[in-house]
């Protein structure tokens, strides 16, 4: 397969020369890092650790937190076009960073100025990688009824239960863990950081997906895993609304690197189609192709400037969960159509694994799914639009 080049002609709206010039360091990364043993390493299923290394070295773990404890600063409107751009290379990697940034949210949100002193510098640029336990084997879209249990004995709490679904689990240095500390329901759920080495805690067998096979999800389970008091984050009973703080800011998270595979699927798409030749010219030629390019461009486009929209509502502290719902669906089913559409464009060549365009089509799958369904964003929305649905 030819090596692909990522497309430099996005037209990047960066507020500042420091966000500019983060652009070159990460555009310098993924061309000489990433992507050119994306496609090997993820038909091999090989985690790439060694580049989460190098992305905390340089500073881009941490981009949208505080640079008092090592974070970079920078707004999200820059963190997620740095995220579509990571995507664009390898998803394992832009979804990767997302999930990292998510499992940071409740202790830069929510901790003590001791907690974030003592643990963030290590979280945010000192080589750690995190996973976020939310889900659980029966409760995904429903996570207020999650079952893991957190029972207080002295200064510790004991933590017993199963999470699923755990984007780095097994990998992960530490967990931010939602766990039941009260009675049923949203208010009785509290967050935990718990250590990844911690005795009692164990990750299952890797799930076998059909993308992203280089980034290992799995169950993690607590057979009674004892953290101090002292990693408690927030109020007993906080911990739901710290969840659902960070599910705002990590479902666009992944609408960025949504847009980021789509637009690597219409870059692999364009440059078959003006290299490709049938009946004496080029297939992009015809008009059929050149239609379906341009609306898979369209929407690329669209998506790109409704989560950019979101994050600069996000950056200005105003309220942005509405608009974080319609981002994630609209540039995850955006992602679907337009890498199902990059497999039409170039054929039988596309169904083949010569060529990524079906990894990019099997990747944008799980993007439907992941930081809740679609199904659930278009519940968030209507929430917003018209209340909450009458019993």
């Amino acid at each position: 397969m030819p090596e692909r080049t990522l497309q430099q002609s996005v037209d990047r709206q960066l507020p500042t020369d420091e966000a500019r010039d983060l652009f070159s360091l990460v555009r310098d990364l993924v061309q000489r890092e990433i992507a050119p043993r994306a496609a090997e390493e993820e038909d091999a299923g090989r985690f790439p650790r060694e580049v989460f290394t190098l992305l905390s070295d340089s500073g881009l773990l941490g981009l949208p937190y505080a640079s008092e404890f090592g974070g970079g600063d920078q707004p999200y409107e820059v963190y997620l076009q740095v995220l579509e751009e990571l995507a664009a290379a390898r998803l394992t990697v832009g979804l990767g960073v997302s999930v990292h940034s998510l499992s940071c949210h409740a202790l830069a949100g929510y901790g003590t100025k001791e907690q974030q002193a003592e643990h963030l510098p290590a979280m945010l640029g000192g080589g750690l990688l995190g996973a976020y336990c939310l889900s659980e084997p029966a409760s995904g879209s429903d996570a207020a009824s999650l079952r893991t249990k957190a029972v207080r004995e002295d200064d510790s709490w004991v933590i017993t239960g199963t999470k699923a679904w755990i984007t780095h689990g097994g990998v992960a240095d530490f967990y931010t863990v939602l766990a039941r500390t009260g009675g049923e329901g949203a208010r009785g759920i509290s967050a935990f950081l718990v250590p990844g080495d911690a005795e009692g805690l164990h990750a299952a067998q890797p799930e076998k997906k059909m993308g992203m096979k280089g980034s290992p999800t799995a169950q993690i389970n607590f057979d009674g895993v004892r953290v101090s008091d002292a990693r408690r984050i927030g109020e007993e009973g906080q911990g739901f609304a710290i969840a659902l703080s960070a599910l705002d800011s990590g479902r666009l998270g992944i609408a960025a690197c949504a847009i980021g595979v789509a637009q690597a699927a219409l870059d692999e798409a364009l440059r078959y189609a003006t290299e490709r030749r049938q009946f004496g010219k080029p297939i992009a030629d015809f008009q059929g192709l050149r239609f379906m390019l341009a609306d898979m461009a369209t929407q690329i486009e669209a998506g790109r400037a409704l989560y950019l929209s979101a994050a600069r509502l996000r950056d200005a502290g105003r309220p942005f969960s509405k608009q974080a719902a319609m981002a994630k669906l609209l540039c995850t089913d955006a992602a679907m159509k337009v890498t199902t559409d990059a497999v039409q464009v170039l054929g039988g060549y596309g169904y083949t694994a010569d060529f990524p365009v079906e990894r990019f089509m099997r990747e944008a799958k799980v993007l439907q799914i992941v930081e809740g369904t679609n199904q659930i964003q278009r519940m968030v929305i209507a929430r917003h639009l018209a209340g909450p649905e009458t019993r």
